[in-house]
């Protein structure tokens, strides 16, 4: 797969395999901390739905873990923006066709005229 290149972003952008690669990695990642998040979400309200004092006590703990694995997906979310917009950038360089930038704007200058 490395050094493939595929065109389906709809715009005939070329995209690295690498790049898929890395994209497919992070959404896994994310995936699993989605998952584990669900996994804590349900033992909080069982433990909140108990109102045993040492389970309301390990919902502190476990709310803990929640907001970490949260900020984790929003860090790879982050992360994955900006890969995303740097590749885009990249291949706009050797883009002459006049195919909208990641920043919307046309990738060639028109002539007004005189």
């Amino acid at each position: 797969m490395e050094g493939e290149t595929f065109s389906g972003l709809g715009n005939g952008t070329q995209v690295d395999g690498k790049i898929l690669q890395t994209f497919q990695k992070s959404f896994v990642q994310v995936q699993n901390i989605l998952d584990q998040n669900r996994l804590l979400i349900n033992e909080i309200n069982q433990n909140h739905e108990s109102k045993i004092p040492d389970n309301l006590s390990r919902n502190v703990g476990l709310i803990r873990e929640l907001n970490n694995n949260i900020r984790r997906v929003v860090d790879l979310y982050a992360d994955l923006s900006t890969s995303f917009t740097k590749s885009m950038d990249a291949s706009d360089e050797g883009d002459s066709s006049g195919a909208l930038k990641s920043d919307g704007k046309a990738g060639h200058k028109r002539n007004r005229p005189a």
